[in-house]
């Protein structure tokens, strides 16, 4: 059931490019959080993977997984657990438009 929510969300945002900068925008704000452990240069650092550039499905399919608890780390659950469906996508929105700098 959530990859056809997810599918619908993505068909929509690439129908509707108004939606699609409206979450680009709410997901840089979001991103003020996430930024203080990932890197928006898109580096690694101790230990923390890079979150730049991900497909946007896949990006929100590994935060739900951590809402749900399927996947590991104590902190990420905490996040993910406060976020709704569309911060997910608002922040894989802008994330995925992000490139990684050398």
């Amino acid at each position: 059931m959530g990859f056809a929510v997810l599918g619908s969300t993505a068909a929509l945002l690439i129908c509707d490019p108004a939606l699609a900068a409206e979450d680009q925008a709410l997901g840089r704000y979001l991103a003020l959080e996430c930024s203080s452990c990932h890197q928006l240069s898109g580096a690694s650092a101790g230990g923390i993977p890079s979150i730049v550039g991900w497909p946007e499905a896949q990006f929100v399919a590994v935060l739900d997984a951590y809402r749900r608890k399927e996947r590991e780390g104590q902190v990420m659950q905490a996040v993910a657990a406060r976020l709704s469906r569309a911060e997910m996508v608002a922040l894989a929105a802008y994330f995925g438009t992000l490139s990684p700098k050398p």
